[in-house]
């Protein structure tokens, strides 16, 4: 008997969680939900960003994916400082939109975050023809957790 209460239990517990996995899952177009503390850039910008530990945070750039705009992140910040989530991409009226690189803040420090706009590289993939993209700037996040 205490064996077919703790399988009951553990059915439970399964059904629950696969529940919850449902109804918090993702949103049609992307991963994540919850943007956080959303900081806008663009080409040419550095921009502070000041965070405390915990703290989800997106780097913000506006695209123009119809024109063959893009943008791609240049490296991993450190891990110890800002952890990356994922890359978004929310279209809005128009051809254009906003892509949006997702972390999440760690322990105190400072790192920085490099975004790369490029034409013709949207999404990070090669036009059709093999023409790699050209970059046409850089936006520059200095993350700081205190």
């Amino acid at each position: 008997m205490l064996a077919t209460l703790a399988c009951v239990i553990y059915r439970t517990w399964a059904v629950a969680l696969l529940l919850v996995a449902l109804v918090t899952g993702c949103g049609p177009g992307g991963a994540v939900s919850d943007f956080g503390t959303v900081v806008h850039g663009g080409v040419g910008k550095t921009v502070d960003v000041p965070l405390t530990p915990g703290r989800r945070f997106s780097l913000a750039v506006e695209e123009n994916r119809s024109a063959g705009e893009g943008w791609r992140l240049a490296a991993l910040p450190d891990v110890k400082v800002a952890s990356f989530i994922s890359e978004e991409y929310r279209a809005g009226d128009g051809g254009g939109g906003v892509r949006y690189f997702v972390f999440n803040a760690k322990y105190p420090g400072t790192t920085t975050v490099t975004l790369i706009a490029c034409e013709r590289c949207a999404d990070g993939r090669t036009p059709a023809g093999g023409q790699g993209g050209n970059e046409t700037g850089k936006a520059v996040f200095r993350i700081t957790v205190a």
